[in-house]
């Protein structure tokens, strides 16, 4: 061998390694990330390992069709085992770990964000007792805007020039108000026989001072009587839910590579999870912005989009659902190939056999 040969020799090889070395920090981060239990040692010895099985397999299958090697025995039973070697350690191991690696680094900040951003909406509504405070409000105006009703009824009664007073319609409509008011009865005010104007706007006055009194007093009884029993338990879990959450977010606003650890990740999916509990044991206090959103949180077995994105396994079956699209994973497909058709020429340039 030459000297230009052995350069050649000795470049292939380095150029294998190198691109070999990402290939297997890819595959041992998506399997470290799905398998977090393991010794990180212990995934980077499976993950070489079934690289160069997987390059020899290739050999195998190059080796097979070189005319160049005169002395080589059994070429189809070699081409066959190349090929169940390539398919079973690079298709099915290499190259998908590879590409979970690539799509994960790119898109698990946006994703986790989404995440924690939509909990802490539902997590604000039971901290500020939204729903409850929106039906408190509805039921209130509802309630005022019938009194308002019937006072008015009572007014245009009372100063009705063609039967001016208050007699036995105004009785009519104040026994009204005081089922609205849920009272025995709203007392009669005295009025003179036939009474005047002004006797009237006065009567009106006291009629409705009187009344908006008692109104006051109903509309502490009926928000009372629809605040939760157990409300300052849930205010108080999704307040220490929400600060945790908020945590989270800033850490990774000040360093966006911290989800590429795996322990960090893992950490991100145990706080979400509390959270999600808190939301689908409250659920009734809240408003679901979506019926995807509902199902998610109340699920019975919840799985977070960032855990989902930790498994390749989930990964894939998402990307074939179509729930990826636009996020570029071909685009990553194609890089992970790219770079293990190339450690694998790089290895069958670097041992080819020659007579």
């Amino acid at each position: 061998m030459n000297g230009d040969n052995k350069f050649l020799k000795l470049f292939y090889i380095i150029a294998f390694i190198a691109f070999a070395c990402v290939s297997c920090w890819a595959t041992a981060e998506s399997l470290h990330m799905l398998l977090p239990t393991w010794p990180l040692f212990a995934v980077y010895i499976i993950t070489i390992g079934f690289f160069v099985i997987a390059s020899l397999g290739t050999k195998m299958i190059v080796d097979s069709f070189n005319p160049n090697i005169i002395y080589l025995g059994k070429r189809g039973l070699r081409l066959t085992g190349g090929v169940i070697i390539v398919l079973v350690f690079w298709l099915v191991c290499s190259m998908p770990t590879n590409t979970h690696t690539f799509f994960y680094r790119s898109v698990a900040n946006g994703i986790a964000k989404q995440d924690i951003m939509t909990t802490i909406v539902y997590l604000t509504q039971l901290e500020n007792d939204t729903k409850i405070e929106t039906s408190i409000t509805d039921s209130l105006t509802n309630f005022n805007n019938r009194i308002k009703s019937k006072v008015s009824e009572l007014e245009s009664e009372i100063r009705n020039e063609a039967n001016p007073g208050d007699g036995t319609k105004s009785q009519d409509i104040r026994e009204q108000i005081a089922k609205l008011l849920d009272v025995p009865k709203v007392e009669k005010l005295s009025c003179p026989h036939n009474p005047t104007k002004t006797q009237r706007d006065k009567l009106v006055e006291e009629y409705r001072s009187k009344i908006y009194d008692m109104a006051e007093g109903k509309s502490d009884a009926i928000r009372n009587s629809m605040l939760a029993a157990d409300r300052d338990m849930y205010k108080m879990s999704a307040k220490k839910a929400k600060i945790s959450l908020d945590s989270i977010s800033e850490q990774m606003n000040n360093n966006p590579s911290l989800l590429n650890e795996a322990s960090f990740a893992h950490e991100i999916d145990n706080h979400l999870l509390t959270a999600y509990a808190i939301i689908k044991n409250y659920s009734k206090y809240i408003d679901f912005n979506s019926k995807s959103d509902r199902e998610i949180y109340m699920a019975n077995n919840p799985v977070t989009n960032i855990k989902r994105l930790m498994s390749v396994f989930d990964v894939w079956k998402d990307m074939f659902k179509g729930l990826y699209k636009g996020h570029g994973f071909f685009f990553w497909i194609l890089i992970s190939v790219l770079v293990d058709i190339a450690a694998f020429i790089f290895f069958d340039l670097a041992f080819k056999k020659e007579d």
